[in-house]
């Protein structure tokens, strides 16, 4: 609390904002990373975490509006985890699914007909409780001939295969990054679903 309100005070009077650490409580705001101007969005009880754009670990507090990012952060694009296949096999229902790993469990979604909203919101179908993720942060709009992703004015962007986005379509294997968190996109259609094997515990999947 002394350290939001010493932020507050030299804010006012001019002075440049000290940095917080992560792994600290900083109060409720966004902040933005020392570095590179990242941002993440805070509640009162949240440790600042670690830059999930460039590792960095000193953030500043900022606006929500009116700043920008010191550079267009870049999304990752990693390897296929393990797992990823045998999620897939798992499926039998045609559709579109997001695949990710969230508190070392995989989880599955099927995408219902119309718009999925992803985000921090309590009313968000696909939900991270995380300060890298913004409260509205995306729409995944599901269709029978085309599922589109779109940017809901996050703070950080929507990323899809590395590259930043407004909208695009989605395809079978594509990795959308939302703040540190790496979905995969599953396509499944008719003839390619196998029986699940046996082994798969349906209550890690999905």
């Amino acid at each position: 609390m002394g350290l939001e309100l010493l932020v507050r005070i030299r804010t006012i009077f001019g002075g440049e904002p000290d940095t917080v650490a992560a792994g600290t409580l900083a109060g409720a705001g966004c902040f933005r990373c020392d570095r590179c101007g990242y941002a993440v969005a805070l509640h009162e009880l949240d440790e600042v975490p670690s830059c999930p754009n460039c590792g960095g670990s000193e953030f500043r507090r900022a606006s929500m509006f009116g700043e920008r990012s010191m550079a267009e952060p870049v999304g990752p694009v990693l390897e296929e985890p393990d797992w990823l296949d045998e999620a897939r096999e798992a499926l039998v229902t045609p559709g579109g699914y997001l695949a990710y790993e969230e508190d070392e469990r995989v989880r599955v979604v099927m995408l219902q007909e119309g718009w999925t909203r992803v985000g921090r919101s309590l009313s968000a179908h696909v939900r991270f409780d995380d300060p890298t993720v913004s409260r509205r942060h995306a729409l995944v709009n599901y269709q029978e001939d085309a599922v589109r992703i779109l940017d809901d004015r996050s703070l950080n962007g929507v990323f899809v295969n590395g590259a930043r986005v407004d909208m695009r379509e989605l395809e079978d294997g594509d990795q959308v990054a939302i703040g540190r968190f790496n979905l995969h996109f599953i396509s499944l259609r008719e003839g390619d679903s196998e029986p699940a094997p046996e082994s798969l515990d349906s209550a890690t999947v999905g």
